[in-house]
This record gives structure tokens, sequence and C-alpha cells, in this order.
């Protein structure tokens, strides 16, 4: 059945938004029980490939969805946390893809109102009043706008899994950060840096302010 989803998206047979058949139909389709067909869809919902919901109505039943950050970041934070992926090797991997991309986003030919999500993030996280675990939301969707607009979804995908993958550790590291004012004044005053760069498509400014403020942060926590 797995395979036959696969091959389906691949001929255009099934797409974004489709509804797969019943539970029965497929049973049935497949010559499998009915356990074996919930089995194979929670499979697809771990992968984000499909999205189940019980009763009725035009969002019930299983829909076929992309989500392939969330999917990634999962499987990452499981690594990461029975240590077979390291932490450094985790941040070292963002680093050199978050580099990558706002290099890249500087020729990439996105227009001014594109750079306005990270604005508005960037001006949300410049509240006094902002809680911490609120400020790390918000700072992780930042980064993610800002490699967006190199304009590769595969590096936005990576940037989104890595970021899904240490936001334990991040949280962990705000949790255990007794001056956090005087982190957060730092955090701020870096992010206006980074984005007043790629705002001027400066990309190497850019990518050399972003690798100072990731490893940076990376040292408040070793």
């Amino acid at each position: 059945m797995l395979r036959h989803v696969e091959e389906s998206l691949r001929s255009g047979a099934i797409k974004l938004g489709d509804r797969l058949p019943g539970e029965r139909a497929l049973a049935e389709q497949f010559s499998i029980s009915r356990a074996s067909v919930r089995n194979a869809i929670r499979s697809l919902e771990v992968m984000g490939v499909v999205r189940s919901a019980t009763g009725s109505g035009p969002n019930s039943g299983t829909i076929v969805v992309s989500n392939p950050s969330t999917a990634l970041g999962g499987a990452l934070r499981m690594h990461v946390a029975s240590h077979q992926l390291p932490l450094k090797d985790i941040v070292e991997a963002r680093t050199m893809t978050e580099t990558w991309a706002l290099e890249h986003a500087a020729a990439a030919p996105w227009m001014p109102e594109q750079i306005d999500d990270a604005r508005r993030l960037l001006e949300a996280m410049d509240d006094d009043g902002l809680p911490s675990q609120i400020f790390t939301l918000l700072d992780a969707q930042f980064h993610v706008a800002l490699s967006a607009l190199a304009g590769n979804v595969v590096v936005s995908t990576m940037m989104e899994s890595m970021r899904e993958a240490i936001r334990d550790y991040i949280s962990d590291v705000v949790v255990r950060q007794a001056a956090w004012e005087e982190v957060v004044h730092v955090l701020r005053s870096q992010h206006h840096g980074i984005f007043d760069a790629v705002e001027a498509r400066d990309g190497v400014l850019a990518a050399r302010l972003v690798r100072e403020h990731i490893e940076w942060f990376y040292g408040q926590a070793v």
C-alpha cells in the first residue's frame, strides 16, 4: 500500500488535497486486513504525507498533505535524544545550511514584500515583555523566514527540521540562563544586524553575522 501511494503521487494519480478511500475499500483493494491499512496510514502520517481525522465533513478522512519538515524534524529529534546524532553536529549542519541560504538570498529574485514576514517577527521579538518561550518560537520562525528567501525549498525544509530537532535543547538553554535579559538583548541586536544585511542583499555579511550568532548562542550552553 505504501509503494502504491508513492507511485500514485509520482504519477499524479494522487495529488495534494485528495482524500484516500476508506479503510474497508483499501483493505479490499490490496487484499490486506483493516489493521494493516491502519498501520500503513499511521506510517504515512508519521512521514507527513497524510492527515487523518475522524467524523464527517470536508476535513474528515485521510487527506494527502505535504509536511516534510515536521516528519524530518521529529525523526532528527529522536536520534538527537538517543545520542546517535551529536548536538554539536546538528548545530554545525544548521550553520552550514543557514549561511549558504543567506548568502544565496542576496542574489535570489525575491520581492521586497517577501521579507515582510521576517520583519514582523523581528519587531515582535523587540517586545520587552515577551516570555522567553515565545521569543524562542519567534526566533526559529525568523531564521526560517530569512532562509526561505534563497528560494530553495529543500534547504528551507532542512532548516525547519533542524530547528525542530534542537527545539528542546534551545528551551533548556533559555531556562538555565540566569541572565536572560542580557542574553536576549544580544540576540535582538544580532537579529537586527542579520536582517539589515539580508535586506541590503549583502550575502557575505549576512552569512558571517548568522554564523557568529549561532556560534555565540551555542557557546552559552557549553
